[in-house]
């Protein structure tokens, strides 16, 4: 039989490819969503099937990080060997804003779902979705070694969730990994997020939709890897003989104004024209400079980054540009056909 998968934040980027992957691999997957009056199933809508059909292989059910009981009810009756914990309030910026709501979702939510494990008796391996926000001020290169500083709200709910998932491992012998991934991106970031926010204005910008983009720091490092490779390295954490922590990371660290340049160069823009500072985008405590050490990884996971920064900038801005494109095909079709009588017919 098909093994089964659990995902919960299956709509967000790490889990639309996670759930492409795992499905390539002929899983079983099902994922958790949050109920919404909106669609919000974007990421997975090329992958999802009808449940009624036989062949189907993905399924979603309703579910909250919050409730534990239903998390509860859903892992017993699902009975998943793999559970691949995403689902969080993780943007950095915003967990100023809503700092009990980023640990009782972020923090809380992984205890809920551990506990779930727990008391339904399955014996599914659990990965945890930890950050490279966990290191905050700590100094690069940063490994499984260093020691964590967070500095976030969101940095701390992850250290609570990386931290409770260590203890399931040693007080009740689940199988529970965790990922510390630096950043990763890809054309399905969410539009919030400084990566896409930047290659989704210089798409807007390059079709005079748009003139300013508006950022924060621009001095931050990060380590930007390609999400599509990332979730390879979770799915081989949940593959060895005994549970570990790895971080996964590309080993280069950029600057937002390194991405700002080579993303606006790409388009053949100049930032200098477009780009304002806004004191709003600050954090009140910046996390200056990540770069991950990923040796570790590569050692026992036989895991390497294969999208580089260049090439992940490209990809990014191509597929924003793609969609504009799309878009303005899609209006001047109809725009022809409201002009032919015979169209009016139909409508």
């Amino acid at each position: 039989m098909a093994r089964k998968a659990l995902i919960t934040g299956i709509t967000g980027q790490d889990g639309s490819y996670l759930a492409e992957f795992l499905l390539s691999k002929d899983y079983e997957v099902h994922g958790l969503i949050r109920r919404s009056s909106t669609f919000n199933t974007d990421r997975i809508d090329h992958i999802y099937t009808d449940p009624h059909d036989p062949e189907s292989r993905l399924f979603l059910h309703y579910g909250d990080l919050n409730d534990g009981s239903q998390l509860t009810n859903l892992i017993y009756n699902i009975k998943p060997d793999e559970i691949y914990h995403l689902g969080a309030q993780s943007h950095v910026r915003v967990s100023f804003d809503v700092p009990e709501f980023t640990g009782d979702v972020t923090g809380l939510g992984t205890t809920r779902v551990l506990e779930a494990i727990r008391r339904s008796g399955i014996n599914a391996r659990f990965y945890q979705a930890s950050s490279s926000e966990m290191f905050g001020a700590a100094p690069p290169p940063q490994s499984e070694t260093t020691p964590f500083r967070p500095r976030s709200p969101y940095g701390a709910a992850k250290l609570y969730a990386y931290w409770m998932a260590k203890n399931y491992r040693d007080g009740y012998g689940l199988f529970a990994a965790n990922g510390i991934l630096f950043n990763h991106e890809s054309p399905r970031r969410g539009e919030t997020f400084v990566t896409r926010k930047v290659t989704r204005a210089v798409a807007r910008i390059k079709y005079g939709l748009e003139e300013k983009l508006y950022l924060g720091n621009l001095d931050a490092k990060r380590d930007w890897g390609y999400a599509g490779d990332y979730v390879k390295a979770m799915w081989l954490m949940l593959q060895q003989e005994k549970p570990d922590d790895f971080v996964i990371a590309t080993g280069e660290s950029h600057s937002v104004k390194e991405f700002v340049v080579e993303a606006f160069g790409y388009a053949d823009l100049d930032w200098r024209t477009h780009v304002v500072i806004d004191p709003k985008y600050f954090r009140p405590t910046e996390v200056d400079f990540l770069q991950g050490d990923a040796t570790k990884a590569e050692k026992k996971l036989g895991w390497r980054a294969e999208i580089r920064f260049k090439d992940l900038v490209k990809m990014m801005v191509d597929a924003d540009i793609k969609e504009l494109n799309d878009m303005k095909h899609s209006k001047d079709v109809i725009r022809k056909l409201s002009n032919d009588k015979n169209f009016n017919l139909y409508k």
